[in-house]
């Protein structure tokens, strides 16, 4: 198809080389040059948009026909990749992962809740990605390693982007109780633990009733109070 698109009188030919894929367009879009502007178009937008996006989002920031011939420029650029119809810079681990880390990353945020550790390792099976060869136990190993994931559950992660923090239930109390003002009912403080938490509500209770740095002040009220 090179071949021919070469000997053809009305196509442009763009050349392969470090920034671009070998690729052919009606000439009536310019020469090599002036299509190559318009790829790097689509790759400053992208860039200036911070984050993975859509042809059709971009169609609304650029000046073209129709979202496809945006995607089409975008195959072009060796600076772009794309995942489930998102276009992003190819050093996104959002649209190109390139380890085990960056497949959870991409699977949670695409799920955009909390996931056992089980359904995710499926859910890189069941994925777009490259490379789908990977066991439950490399997920959970990876899982553990990683910032960005938080264990809130039995097997259970979320991304810490999504408000979560790590450690135990007493440390998630402790944050509560710290960062209010005013001494909390117990009914309050399971509320919050288990905005953050999936866990049952007598282990709060057990950790409220059993940490010497949680004072009762009133009935079924309490208060962080610092060791002596």
């Amino acid at each position: 198809m090179a071949f021919i698109s070469e000997l053809a009188e009305n196509i442009t030919i763009v050349t392969e080389n470090d920034d671009y894929y070998q690729a052919a367009a009606i000439d009536t879009l310019g020469n090599e040059k002036q299509i190559r502007a318009r790829v790097e178009e689509v790759v400053k937008t992208i860039k200036k948009h911070g984050e993975p996006v859509t042809a059709e989002e971009l169609h609304k920031k650029l000046d073209y026909e129709h979202p496809s011939n945006i995607a089409a420029l975008a195959t072009v650029s060796k600076k772009l990749a794309s995942l489930n119809d998102q276009w992003g810079l190819a050093k996104w681990p959002a649209v190109n992962p390139k380890n085990i880390r960056d497949k959870i990353y991409v699977v949670l945020d695409t799920n955009g809740s909390p996931m056992h550790f089980s359904d995710i390792a499926k859910g890189i099976r069941d994925s777009e990605f490259n490379r789908r060869s990977v066991t439950t136990q490399a997920i959970h190993n990876e899982l553990i390693k990683d910032k960005r994931f938080v264990l809130i559950g039995r097997g259970i992660y979320a991304l810490a982007s999504w408000g979560y923090s790590r450690g135990t239930v007493a440390d998630i109390i402790t944050d509560i109780l710290k960062n209010s003002e005013t001494p909390l009912h117990r009914d309050e403080i399971v509320r919050q633990v288990l905005d953050k938490r999936q866990v049952k509500e007598t282990t709060i209770l057990l950790n409220l009733q059993s940490k010497p740095q949680f004072k009762r002040v009133a009935k079924a009220t309490y208060v962080f109070e610092e060791a002596a």
